[in-house]
């Protein structure tokens, strides 16, 4: 990348979009703004592959690379592949043990597993939107046998503070996890988060870290945020939960004041 471009990453929900999925004329025009300065937006993602692609689309944008899957999968633009990208880097994990730990803590919640083609398998009820359409419900058992890019946990019953303190009580090794703003846990392979993800495609642009922007809300943006603010721009929403709030090197506006926006403007 040539000598002034910077790298921006941007989360999507609460970051981009909105709760229900309001996309702004505000956040639309500096994503094609900033774009048009010549610098490169991508998107890192916690969605699968299947439920990001549609937001190139909506920010009509075309990124050489884009992290989903919490940095589990890496995609790289490839007009020759059906849906315009490609997995380029694919990380899994055995998901049984972790399951079976977790079940025995949590006998009345949901769990889903996504394979590395981006199929979501689940056991009990998930809301429309987490489950992609060709998703399928299949017995608890059926999901220890997957091998795993990403596990989802939800427990509706839990108040947000117990099912913090219970996941920590848990003991989770050997897998990488983050809690979401309600009593949803998201598990990745050891090590893997958005930062991994973004590193490796800081590396393959020549960016230098000095150059690097990210933006989110929720606390599986924690690593990538911490990451990007080392040396470059780590950047929380404003509705951030405390403990991203403290990690970021900059503070913007909420999501509904169009924080993303806000931040954006500070390219000139």
């Amino acid at each position: 990348m040539t000598d002034d471009r910077w790298l921006l990453a941007l989360d999507i929900d609460g970051t981009i979009i909105h709760e229900d999925g309001t996309l702004t004329d505000a956040v639309r025009d500096e994503v094609a703004r900033v774009s048009g300065l010549g610098h490169e937006i991508m998107l890192a993602t916690g969605r699968s592959v299947a439920s990001t692609l549609p937001m190139l689309d909506q920010l009509s944008i075309t990124p050489e690379y884009v992290v989903c899957s919490n940095g589990a999968i890496t995609l790289k633009r490839d007009e020759t592949a059906p849906l315009g990208y490609r997995r380029e880097f694919v990380e899994t994990f055995d998901p049984g043990p972790v399951l079976t730990k977790i079940r025995a803590h949590l006998a009345e919640a949901s769990f889903a597993v996504e394979d590395e083609e981006g199929n979501f398998c689940y056991y009990g009820t998930f809301p429309v939107s987490a489950a992609d359409l060709g998703s399928r419900a299949v017995p608890f058992e059926q999901l220890l046998a997957i091998e795993a890019t990403r596990v989802v946990v939800i427990s509706p019953d839990h108040d947000m503070e117990d099912f913090l303190s219970l996941v920590e009580r848990m003991g989770l090794h050997k897998v990488s996890y983050a809690i979401g703003w309600t009593a949803w846990l998201d598990i990745a392979p050891d090590g893997v988060n958005k930062a991994t993800g973004l590193e490796r495609v800081r590396e393959l642009l020549d960016v230098p870290r000095e150059r690097i922007f990210a933006i989110g809300d929720g606390r599986n943006d924690v690593d990538m945020l911490t990451w990007a603010g080392e040396h470059g721009r780590g950047v929380a929403m404003g509705q951030a939960p405390d403990d991203v709030l403290a990690v970021a090197s900059e503070v913007t506006a909420s999501v509904h004041d169009d924080g993303l926006a806000v931040a954006l403007r500070t390219f000139v």
